[in-house]
């Protein structure tokens, strides 16, 4: 019972996601993508409206039905992604211009780009909507680690890859499909490398939906935006934590921040289009245009 919400998710999402996506372009919620074309934006927020209906049949199951449906982590992978995906949400709306009909973006100043750029913005007393998205992440990891029987240096060890996860999925959405391949591409190394589902059925609720919102994404119908990468990084990150012991964590985080590093400094969509297999893995689904 306990892979139940992948299941409903999963089916509630191919309600949801359709429409909720046809209502962002016919509202006129659009973005310019990195070639110029305008996609709904941001689709993040189907899949995270789909996970939140897909509770009403799951609660009502788990409690009149004295089911087994939920994990007893399936309570922290709700506060967390939800928590990052309205961080998300907040970004989206506010920090990369206030959307107006047709997709075109209000006058604004750039954006400050990567922890440097977040950084340097807050030192100097502009709002940051990144580090805000960074403070609040850590304070979300913070509290739904607390109280589960860590020591010090595993509770800081997990809040770290949440937060540095939920940030680097946020940086590979610079292509369409990028993060939400790189999920799954994870959850199954995760999955089989740990011989456990269990972390799968707890991330499930938010899986069924981004699986659902994925093609979107890919076809160049729906952009994730802030909302739906950060909460793909959520998935991610408390994928690790729920499936891998100390020295997996610690060498996923060490992964991550090698990948964030370079990102700050680098171009990650050059360093792909660089390397054959990235090339052809980041390719594929993709709309191909002349």
């Amino acid at each position: 019972m306990q892979s139940l919400p992948l299941w409903v998710s999963l089916v509630v999402a191919l309600a949801v996601v359709p429409p909720a996506v046809r209502g962002l372009r016919a509202q006129g919620f659009l973005r310019e993508n990195y070639r110029g074309a305008l996609v709904a934006f941001p689709g993040g927020v189907a899949a995270v409206a789909a996970a939140v209906v897909a509770l009403i049949p799951l609660s009502l199951v788990a409690e009149l039905g004295d089911a087994d449906v939920f994990t007893s982590d399936a309570g922290t992978v709700a506060f967390y992604g939800l928590g990052v995906a309205l961080l998300g949400a907040l970004d989206d709306l506010i920090g990369s211009g206030a959307l107006v009909p047709n997709g075109a973006t209000a006058s604004a100043p750039e954006r400050p780009r990567g922890w440097r750029g977040h950084a340097r913005a807050t030192l100097v007393g502009s709002f940051s909507t990144g580090a805000l998205k960074a403070a609040g992440a850590l304070g979300l990891a913070l509290f739904v680690l607390q109280g589960r029987g860590l020591s010090a240096g595993e509770y800081l060890l997990a809040a770290a890859v949440l937060v540095l996860a939920t940030n680097l999925f946020n940086l590979l959405d610079l292509r369409p499909g990028r993060s939400l391949k790189a999920l799954v591409l994870l959850g199954a190394g995760l999955t089989i490398g740990a011989r456990d589902a269990d972390p799968l059925w707890s991330v499930g609720m938010f899986v069924g939906p981004l699986l659902v919102l994925m093609p979107f994404d890919l076809r160049e119908q729906a952009m994730l935006g802030d909302t739906g990468s950060n909460l793909a990084g959520a998935v991610a990150g408390l994928w690790i934590v729920l499936a891998l012991g100390t020295l997996g964590q610690a060498i996923a985080l060490g992964v991550m921040a090698v990948l964030t590093i370079y990102g700050e400094f680098r171009s990650i969509s050059q360093l792909i289009e660089r390397t054959p297999l990235l090339r052809s893995l980041d390719s594929l689904g993709r709309a191909t245009h002349a």
